[in-house]
């Protein structure tokens, strides 16, 4: 019998006995923040695990959630666990014949829907999946003429469980095995189809244990869960700690309402992507050049004053009297407001990571008092590694590795890692876990890095296998090119060939938002994203953009030549994955027209492309490019 702090569903009873009233999940419905207590919180899962007991779900069983953070989606997941099956979260995004390969591999069950769009995807896939039995959903909405024996509502389900005998649930928890998988989280797929990745309870608790020992986190805690369920950082920061410490999770009513909603809650701890981070301060800065030019100059002035005493600290000298009277005006009249307006009044801690972060950007942040540091995890690891501390933040590296975590550096440069969250394998795929490891057991995470071995800092370069050279022997990373261009707030995507080349090329696309915004304001008008991104006065616009970034780059990785794409790369087109990151052997394939063209000295080309929408229909896209040579 498994001690009930070394599961996830334990961990859930013993804060519903200890912590019963305190608010353990909190979820916004019509502008209204409903909260429920950790007493409510394992009542709804004990009935719904119960339920799910009666339509024969058990042990090694998979559950599927597929939509956006909604609390039943979070207690569907526990109650899979708490019977001795694994959770699966999906993308909600994801289009149908995605989701095909990742819930047929998975031997999927049960499937819980947030809603009638969510549960159409799934009824138009179903006779692909051969162990489903049951689609249960959550919002009842639009739901009243289905008919089918597979579909049950949320209530239904715990209707059927409230009349069992509710000590059976303490029953289940208490005989569960801390080694069995609790999540299946499956990677992005960039080269091939996605593996599951095998996640038990004790990795997800001992992981979160690792955290909390170098993280202030604490019970009074406010989190928004928010970030894809499907990712792994979810389950790590947005569940599994959450069960481990009895902080809060805070669901936002909808990913368009999520502004809105963060600066209502201003969470204590707060987790995005670098692009999230961009985002934001892109969006500051065109709230700051729409001001009055008085507001403009006391913006510019005091983040120029701050930014000037981030810089200072960074290097271990004074930042002078003058500059620190500038920023305790600055606190005033800019800092603490602005933290306010984006939501981070209380946070204490944020954390960035997937990607590099631009170094103005986390400047930025930490200047005006955000506590943004960054840290370093992956699906295989439990999503934790390294991270920086306090006062040890440096923009080049994601700090050392975290105590009980074990990090050195392998063949071509890849980092390897021991730790207690490291996985149990790929589910139904022992070929590609034996290639997983190294003979002392250590896990390939397929990352190129560089490990300091005075501070112990990391420093990650690229993905291993994307790292090359050039003709002239140069090394050549792209990401790291791609990363400087995707700092400029225009820029959404880049993606950069050069290796075994003689330069550097460039495809780029615009981010819409904040491009549009400035073509409304010098007047140029445009009627969709392909016709404003081929305007001569865009073209010039990213022309700058690149040839500010190209100072900062070598000169033999500079950007010689670029061109617009007529349309962004998007995970619906297998472009990028939900994660955003880049499918490259897929795109130097769809886009082979483009690197000849680099390459052959043109100056345009013409390509055809093809785009799918939401529903799964597919067109074409068709363009003439023009190529531009970058200063």
């Amino acid at each position: 019998m498994a001690a009930r702090d070394e599961t996830l569903p334990g961990l859930m009873l013993r804060n519903a006995q200890d912590r019963p009233t305190k608010p353990a999940m909190r979820e916004k419905d019509l502008g209204i923040w409903r909260t429920y207590s950790w007493a409510d919180y394992a009542a709804q899962v004990q009935d719904f695990a119960l339920g799910l007991a009666q339509m024969g779900f058990g042990k090694d069983d998979k559950l599927v959630v597929i939509g956006d953070n909604r609390p039943r989606l979070y207690w569907a997941q526990v109650a899979a666990m708490s019977l001795g099956g694994s959770a699966v979260p999906v993308y909600q995004d994801a289009i149908a014949d995605e989701l095909v390969f990742v819930l047929a591999d998975a031997d999927t069950k049960v499937v819980v829907a947030e809603d009638q769009e969510q549960v159409d995807k799934i009824m138009s896939i179903k006779d692909q999946l051969a162990s489903l039995v049951a689609i249960v959903y959550d919002d009842n909405r639009g739901m009243a003429h289905y008919k089918g024996a597979i579909l049950h509502s949320f209530e239904a389900v715990q209707a059927v469980g409230a009349k069992q005998d509710a000590s059976a649930f303490a029953k289940h928890v208490d005989a569960l095995d801390p080694d069995a998988i609790a999540v299946m989280c499956y990677t992005s797929g960039t080269t091939g189809n996605p593996k599951g990745v095998m996640l038990s309870h004790r990795n997800l608790v001992e992981t979160g244990k690792i955290f909390c020992a170098n993280e202030d986190v604490r019970e009074s805690d406010d989190f928004l869960a928010y970030l894809p369920m499907a990712w792994v950082g979810e389950a790590m920061y947005g569940m599994a700690i959450s069960l481990l410490t009895g902080c809060s999770s805070n669901c936002p009513e909808a990913p368009e309402t999520l502004e809105r909603d963060l600066r209502e809650l201003g969470p204590t701890g707060f987790v995005a992507s670098p692009r999230g981070w961009e985002t934001i301060l892109s969006q500051l800065q065109v709230k700051a050049n729409d001001t009055t030019g008085l507001k403009r100059w006391v913006y510019d002035t005091f983040r120029q004053a701050a930014v000037d005493g981030e810089l200072a600290r960074a290097e271990g000298r004074s930042p002078g009297l003058g500059n620190s009277i500038k920023r305790a005006l600055g606190e005033f009249f800019v800092y603490g407001p602005v933290r306010d307006q984006i939501g981070l009044r209380r946070a204490r801690w944020c954390y960035t990571g997937g990607a590099p972060l631009g170094h103005d950007t986390f400047r930025f942040f930490r200047a005006i008092g955000v506590n943004l540091k960054q840290l370093y995890g992956s699906t295989e690891v439990s999503g934790l590694v390294a991270l920086q501390k306090d006062d040890k933040v440096n923009p080049d590296t994601s700090g050392p590795a975290c105590p009980g975590i074990e990090v050195k550096i392998g063949d071509n440069s890849e980092i390897l890692v021991k730790s207690p969250g490291v996985f149990q394998g790929y589910y139904k795929r022992d070929d590609a876990t034996a290639e997983a490891f190294t003979a002392d057991g250590y896990f390939r995470t397929g990352d190129a890095g560089v490990l300091d071995e005075q501070s112990g800092e990391l420093l990650i370069i690229d993905r291993a296998k994307d790292v090359g050279k050039m003709t002239d022997g140069t090394a050549y990373a792209p990401q790291f090119i791609e990363n400087k261009l995707k700092f400029s707030a225009y820029i959404s995507e880049a993606v950069s060939f050069g290796a075994d080349r003689e330069f550097v090329s460039v495809m780029v696309a615009i981010d819409q938002s904040t491009v549009s915004n400035w073509a409304e304001k010098q007047g140029i008008p445009f009627t969709n994203y392909m016709d404003l991104s081929q305007k001569t006065e865009v073209r010039d616009l990213i022309a700058g953009e690149v040839a500010r970034i190209n100072t900062s780059l070598p000169g033999s990785v500079r950007v010689k030549r670029f061109l617009l794409l007529a349309k962004d790369l998007d995970a619906d087109d297998s472009e990028v994955t939900r994660t955003r990151k880049l499918r490259r052997a897929f795109i130097a394939e769809r886009y082979a027209p483009v690197i000849e063209a680099f390459y052959n000295n043109q100056s345009e080309v013409d390509l055809r492309t093809e785009v799918t929408f939401e529903d799964g229909r597919r067109s074409h896209v068709e363009a003439r490019l023009l190529i531009q040579d970058a200063a």
